[in-house]
C-alpha cells in the first residue's frame, strides 16, 4: 500500500513539473478565467483529462510508434501549431466580461473545449504522453497491475486540477479590479503569446521534418 502511495506522489510531483511549464493551457485558462470565473480553471482541466484519456487509449492499442513517429511530428506540429495561431487570434478579440455576459454560459461549456483544443494542438503534449507518460503507465501496470494505472492518473490528474484551479482563481480575479482597458491589454498579451508560440510549434516542425 506504501509503494502505490509513493508511486502515486512521484506522478503528482511528475505532472506537477508539467503543469508549471507555461504553455497553451495556461494561457487559455488566465483568458477563460477572466471572463468565466474560477470555473474556468477545473473546466479547462476537464478537456485536457478528455484528451489524455484518448491518447492513453491509442497507446494501450499499441500505436505509440505512431505518435512518437517523424510523420506524426510534423502534421501535429504544423496543424496543432496553426490552430494555436487562431485560438491567440480569437482570445486578442476577446471582450470584457461586461460586453459579454449575455454568452457567460456558452462561454463556461466552452472552456472543456478550450481545454481539448489547447492540449492536442500542443506537439509536446504528445511527445511527453509517448515518452514519460507511457513510461510511468507502463511502470505502474508492471507493479501493481491496474491499480497502479489509477494511481498514475489520480496523481497526474490531481497536480493538473490542483495548479489550474488555483490559476482560475487568481486570474479571476482580475475581472473584478482590472478596468476594460487593462483587460483588453492582459488578454491582448495572452493571445500574442498563444500566437508566438503557434508559430513556434509549426517551424520547429518544419525543421525536424528535414
Amino acid at each position: 500500500m506504501v509503494e502505490i502511495f509513493l508511486f502515486g506522489v512521484s506522478s503528482f510531483l511528475v505532472g506537477l513539473s508539467g503543469a508549471l511549464v507555461p504553455g497553451p493551457m495556461l494561457t487559455v485558462t488566465i483568458a477563460n478565467s477572466l471572463k468565466n470565473g474560477p470555473l474556468a480553471g477545473p473546466m479547462v482541466v476537464s478537456g485536457h483529462m478528455i484528451a489524455e484519456v484518448a491518447i492513453l487509449l491509442l497507446l494501450v492499442l499499441g500505436l505509440g510508434w505512431l505518435i512518437g513517429s517523424a510523420t506524426a511530428t510534423l502534421v501535429i506540429g504544423t496543424i496543432g501549431g496553426m490552430v494555436l495561431v487562431y485560438m491567440g487570434y480569437r482570445i486578442t478579440r476577446s471582450a470584457p466580461p461586461s460586453l459579454e455576459g449575455k454568452v457567460e454560459a456558452k462561454d463556461k461549456y466552452g472552456s472543456v473545449l478550450s481545454g481539448v483544443l489547447s492540449s492536442i494542438s500542443n506537439p509536446y503534449f504528445f511527445i511527453w504522453w509517448a515518452t514519460i507518460g507511457w513510461a510511468f503507465v507502463v511502470k505502474g501496470l508492471e507493479f501493481f497491475g491496474l491499480l497502479g494505472l489509477l494511481g498514475f492518473m489520480a496523481g497526474h490528474w490531481t497536480a493538473d486540477m490542483g495548479f489550474y484551479s488555483l490559476v482560475s482563481v487568481f486570474s479571476s480575479r482580475g475581472s473584478e479590479i482590472l478596468t476594460q482597458k487593462y483587460y483588453k491589454t492582459l488578454m491582448y498579451g495572452c493571445g500574442i503569446f498563444m500566437i508566438v508560440l503557434g508559430i513556434y510549434f509549426v517551424f520547429s516542425a518544419q525543421i525536424r521534418a528535414l
